[in-house]
């Protein structure tokens, strides 16, 4: 979701250097590059260690940001280039998808006031599972849930995080870079922006023709 479908990691720049000031402190360039596509324990963890404040309970400040982001994501959140068109074509296709994401489920029902609630038939939260991203578990529970075999999936990714998430669960991987460089990856493809992708490209993915 973030950063792939919707350009929100911007709202969680704010949000998150909102909180290091009320700390008393800067977040560092490296601590929220880190950050992107991680679990809500883990990006308070980074954020704490950054900080120099590790004794700081990531409870307390998962929830003083979601209160925030929730705040920011009524008001700023935009598409990513090209993403509605892709979703739109995919959903015009019949082609089952899912929205797998690090966010906790409050914060995607605000989203999907944007995205579309009827634009996925499954929608796998980071606090509905038992691993988050980067263990394979979120995109096979998707997977699962759309009654589809992960080898048959294109999971779409921009961060690290994401896509070693979805390699690992067995999954054809699309990465489109948003806020960090992506690493060339065996069995990943990597575009500049989704508004370079079609329905043809992701069954190439997939090493089959367009049904």
């Amino acid at each position: 979701m973030d950063g792939t479908l919707v350009d929100s990691e911007k709202l969680w720049d704010v949000a998150l250097q909102e909180l290091a000031a009320v700390y008393g402190g800067s977040m560092s360039d490296a601590a929220r590059k880190a950050i992107i596509g991680t679990s809500m324990a883990d990006s308070m963890r980074i954020l704490h260690d950054d900080l120099g404040q590790p004794e700081r309970d990531p409870e307390a400040s998962a929830a003083w940001i979601n209160a925030r982001i929730l705040e920011l994501f009524r008001t700023g959140l935009r598409w990513r280039p090209g993403a509605l068109a892709l979703l739109r074509a995919v959903r015009a296709a019949g082609i089952p998808t899912a929205l797998v994401t690090s966010s906790g489920r409050p914060l995607v029902e605000v989203a999907l006031d944007t995205l579309g609630r009827d634009s996925f038939d499954a929608v796998v939260c980071g606090d509905e599972v038992d691993a988050a991203k980067p263990h394979p578990e979120p995109y096979l529970t998707a997977a699962r849930l759309l009654d589809v075999p992960i080898g048959r999936c294109v999971a779409i990714e921009d961060s690290p995080t994401g896509v070693a998430s979805a390699l690992a669960a067995g999954a054809a991987v699309l990465a489109v870079p948003a806020e960090v460089p992506l690493p060339p990856t065996d069995g990943v493809h990597q575009l500049e922006s989704l508004s370079a992708a079609d329905l043809e490209l992701l069954s190439a993915l997939l090493g089959e023709p367009l049904a």
